[in-house]
């Protein structure tokens, strides 16, 4: 009678438990889809920038890309370091997991409504280097950063979308 009351208590602690454990190896998973774009970015981008002339568009494009390489390589590396795959920090609870489960997913579902910003920022940018008198900064530089802008933009809304959808069980 005993051994069948911590049973029926020990189950749904081993429940939330594998469920928090195979949250968190999904989103070490998809931190390192994140780092792996970071990376060709960096050196696609990387090999790119040199060899282009700074007076045309795909010197800013690259260069674009480089820094926003540089920036999600930082946020994957820390995000992946931050993961608890193994088992969870000491002290932590079923609640502390659902609560921290939800934290994440808003967290991608902010991100992804801030990447429809980036879309809209890159096609601001572009639409303004066609009309080269209004502004002060170099229309093929504007044109270079809108294009990379809108590239990162939608490698991003679709990679936060998709996150949000698999830790989650549904986007919105």
């Amino acid at each position: 009678m005993i051994r069948a009351v911590f049973l029926t208590v020990a189950a749904p602690a081993a429940s939330w438990l594998a469920a928090y454990q195979a949250r968190e190896l999904l989103l070490g998973r998809g931190l390192a889809v994140l780092g792996v774009w970071a990376l060709a970015n960096l050196i696609g981008s990387g090999y790119q920038l040199p060899r282009t002339d700074r007076r045309e568009a795909p010197h800013h494009f690259h260069f674009m890309n480089c820094c926003w390489g540089f920036i999600n390589a930082i946020l994957a590396a820390v995000g992946i370091l931050r993961t608890h795959p193994g088992a969870p920090p000491a002290g932590f609870s079923a609640l502390d997991a659902a609560f921290d489960q939800q934290h994440i997913v808003q967290i991608f579902q902010l991100n992804a409504a801030l990447d429809l910003g980036y879309l809209l920022l890159g096609w601001w940018l572009v639409a303004r280097a066609a009309r080269p008198a209004l502004q002060p900064i170099t229309p093929v530089r504007l044109l270079g950063y809108g294009r990379s802008i809108w590239m990162q933009g939608s490698f991003l809304l679709v990679f936060d979308a998709i996150m949000a959808w698999v830790l989650g069980g549904s986007f919105w």
